[in-house]
Formats: structure tokens, sequence, C-alpha cells
């Protein structure tokens, strides 16, 4: 057992994450490449992130020695779903000179995983989007949002970017000076932070900045808020427990009120010290006050541990997940 190897990857939008893990937790190697997800990206694209990805993990490890892999990705489900999707992935798998299973799991599962080795709980995770999942023994089960931009995502990223612009068009329409953060976002869509004498020429070049992208795009103005909260702008904060009640509001819908379950904080909004993250901690711990409170972590890593899960002589999960995923906490 000492000898053996599991990997794991963390397929994302904008990243593709990979780490070679010995059972005594021993990191041999790790591998970063661009986004791999095929929902975004496409099946062939992703799949040269990923091995991109495995290669540089697996540079001077004897691929032999890997006996399991796995692999966290948005719409795993649609991959295991499309042939030609999963097909590309298998020859990246075998490409990096690797014989051995893998298994592809939501990015939810990994982000949770990332986070307790609890077989049952729920993950939260606010970043761009914003989804909430119940998680029982070791699967998923019940979700909330995670509907998209235009359907949901409370309390995500673009939501905040978007009711950020909503505030600053509110008050050029009733004809009030902007605050710190909506003069902030001038200078990011316009930029400048000058008001027209008539604020409706305003008004018309904010709303065309904001449609001539893709909407999604509205999620980069996120951390305009979270440092404009931080300062304790007025916008901002007034933003800030709004969106950590939308995002309390999805657990809400899918755990129940007596849960004692960990509770996982995943995605660049939540993890690290910010203030949503921090709103959404007051909020959880009134609502279920005997719940522990995590952050995820390592993704990469917290898929090698699932991949080591199914392994015959890994006998002790959890002792096993202390070794191979670094707490966020």
């Amino acid at each position: 057992m000492s000898d053996t190897v599991v990997v794991g990857l963390d397929v994302g939008g904008t990243s593709t994450r990979a780490t070679a893990l010995t059972l005594t937790g021993e990191r041999l190697g790790t591998g970063r490449a661009g986004g791999g997800n095929p929902t975004s990206h496409g099946a062939d694209r992703a799949a040269a992130e990923l091995s991109t990805a495995l290669r540089e993990a697996l540079r001077g490890v004897d691929p032999a020695r890997v006996r399991a892999g796995a692999i966290g990705l948005a719409g795993a489900g649609r991959l295991r779903a499309d042939p030609a999707g999963r097909a590309a992935f298998d020859r990246a798998w075998s490409d990096a000179g690797l014989r051995c299973p893998y298994t592809v799991h939501s990015d939810a599962l990994v982000g949770y995983a990332s986070g307790t080795a609890a077989p049952d709980g729920t993950i939260l995770i606010a970043g761009t989007g914003a989804i909430a999942a119940q998680v029982r023994r070791w699967r998923l089960d019940r979700v909330a949002d995670g509907h998209g931009w235009l359907l949901g995502d409370a309390g995500s990223g673009f939501w905040l970017g978007r009711e950020a612009v909503r505030a600053l068009l509110a008050d050029l329409d009733a004809g009030r000076a902007p605050g710190p953060l909506g003069r902030t976002v001038l200078v990011d869509l316009l930029g400048d932070d000058w008001v027209a004498e008539r604020p409706r020429d305003t008004v018309d070049a904010v709303v065309q900045a904001v449609t001539r992208r893709p909407p999604v795009e509205l999620a980069r103005l996120a951390p305009l808020v979270v440092d404009a909260a931080v300062d304790g702008e007025p916008v901002a904060a007034e933003l800030i427990p709004r969106a950590a009640a939308h995002l309390v509001t999805s657990v809400g819908r899918i755990r129940p009120d007596d849960a004692t379950t960990p509770l996982v904080l995943g995605g660049g909004l939540l993890t690290g010290d910010t203030p949503l993250g921090a709103a959404v901690q007051v909020e959880v711990g009134r609502r279920w006050p005997d719940a522990p409170v995590r952050s995820a972590g390592d993704g990469a890593a917290a898929a090698a541990w699932l991949a080591a899960r199914t392994l015959p002589d890994v006998t002790d999960p959890a002792a096993r997940h202390a070794l191979l995923v670094p707490s966020a906490d």
C-alpha cells in the first residue's frame, strides 16, 4: 500500500488542478492548466487541459503506481451521459499513461469532501453562481438553486454585481450622486466616474456597457462590492446581508432545521476572510447552532481522497482524509 498513488483533479471553468498523492499523504506532484469544464469549453478543449494538468502532476511518477483517480467538475452528469465527451476524457487519461479506473463527481461533492470526511452533510458554494447540496452517504441528494444567472444563483457573484449596477442606476434615476461603490462601478464600466449633466445619458451608457457583454460577466463586479463592504460603504454593506440571506435560504430548502451534520462553505465568496463568508457563518450559526461549519479546501486533494475510498485496502476513510486533504480551517 505504501507504493500506491491516487490522482485527483478539480476541473473548473477557469482552471484545472491535478495532484498525485501517496496513501500516506505525500504529495508527489501537482499540475495546473486552463479551464477544463466541457460544458463551458467543449469536450476536446476540456480534455486537452485535463491532459496538461495530469502530465504535469505525474512528472517523475511511474503511472503504473496509480491505482485510482477521480475528477470533480460542474456538470458531471452531463459528461457521464455524453459518449463523445467521456471518450475524450478517457483518451486524456490513457495518454497520460494511466491504466487504472477513474470516477467523475460533481464539483459540489468534491467541494464537500475538501472540507469534511463526514458521509452526511451540506455544501454551500458561492462564486460566480450559487448552489447548495445535501450529501448522504457520499452521494449528492437534494440540491437547491444552481439555476443559473437568469433564473437563480441568488446571493452569488453575479447577483452581487447585478445589484451593484441596479443600485447605481437607481441613484442616477433619482438624481442622486452615486456613492463610493457606484463611482467604482462607473469607472469599471465606463472608464471614469463622471456623470453627465443629463443623468439619463449616463444611465444609457451604463446599460449599453452591461448589455454588450455576456450577462454572467456582471460577476466580475462582485470583488468591488466585497472591497467596498470591508470599507463600510453603505450600499455594499446593505448588499452583503441580503446575499447571505439568499444563500442561507437556499440551504434551508434542503437541510432540516434540527440538522447537526457538517456544513461546508465553498467558492471564492465564502472561503477566506470575506464579509459575505462571515455574514453567512453568522446566519448559519443562528439557524443550525449545533452544526460544525467548515471551509472548503483543496479540491484536487479531495478528489484524490474520493479515489482512495474505492480501494479495498483503505479501511478507514476518515483517517485517510486527515492525511490526504489539508484542513482549510
